[in-house]
């Protein structure tokens, strides 16, 4: 899958985007119809420490799936928002189920 990734106010560590690439290919177990995903990182100037921001945008045909998730570190960030991300492919796969 085609993961574009734009990191907000900042360079992104090479490391990071292979993490956040692998994590995105796994959605593609649950759901093989995704067309593309879009990653922003960002970074709040707040006091509290959950300053990271993490938004995934997944197209999939007819429909955009979009999770946003404030983190300690965008590695925690990838995991939640993948694993909404995936409860939502689920959700969406049985539903197209019961239709047929």
């Amino acid at each position: 899958m085609k993961v574009n990734t734009q990191a907000v106010n900042f360079n992104a560590d090479p490391k990071l985007l292979d993490f956040i690439q692998k994590r995105m290919n796994k959605l593609e177990l649950f759901y093989d119809k995704v067309i593309q995903s879009e990653v922003y990182l960002k970074v709040e100037k707040r006091s509290d420490k959950l300053n990271k921001i993490f938004e995934a945008k997944l197209n999939v045909p007819g429909d955009s799936l979009i999770v946003k998730k404030h983190c300690k570190s965008f590695e925690e960030g990838v995991d939640v928002a993948v694993a909404s991300l995936e409860r939502q492919l689920k959700k969406r796969k049985q539903k197209l189920r019961e239709k047929f």
